[in-house]
């Protein structure tokens, strides 16, 4: 059974920083890409960052670009977002995601696996 389960989360205040993590289990994680994604309250899902088998190319939304991270460790089937500068907008709930294959998908229904989500709050 595939499990992926988010940590992490909490609140900060704009400008800070968080760490999320992801543990997966029950698939072959080195073969997956694993990505990330938000939903805010009244919003549609998007697309944060995903990263390929060997962490050797990412992909990002735009307006995370230079303040969030993504990595991944195979020996420790985990895969982190370190988000950095944090703003208000950053607010919703992140979910780990995970799906066999080579390319960065960035399309949350070309992913087969989920996690519980895990909530990120930034206050002003």
């Amino acid at each position: 059974q595939v499990q992926l389960v988010e940590s992490g989360g909490g609140s900060v205040q704009a400008g800070g920083s968080l760490r999320l993590s992801c543990a997966a289990s029950g698939l072959p994680f080195s073969i997956y890409v694993m990505g990330w994604f938000r939903q805010a309250p009244g919003k549609e899902r998007e697309f944060v960052a995903a990263i390929v088998r060997r962490g050797g190319r990412t992909s990002y939304l735009d307006s995370v670009k230079g303040r969030f991270t993504i990595s991944r460790d195979n020996a420790e089937n985990t895969v982190a977002l370190q988000m950095n500068s944090l703003k208000p907008e950053d607010t919703a709930v992140y979910y780990c995601t995970a799906r066999r294959g080579v390319e960065l998908y960035i399309q949350g229904d070309e992913y087969d696996y989920w996690g519980q989500g895990t909530q990120v709050t930034v206050s002003s």
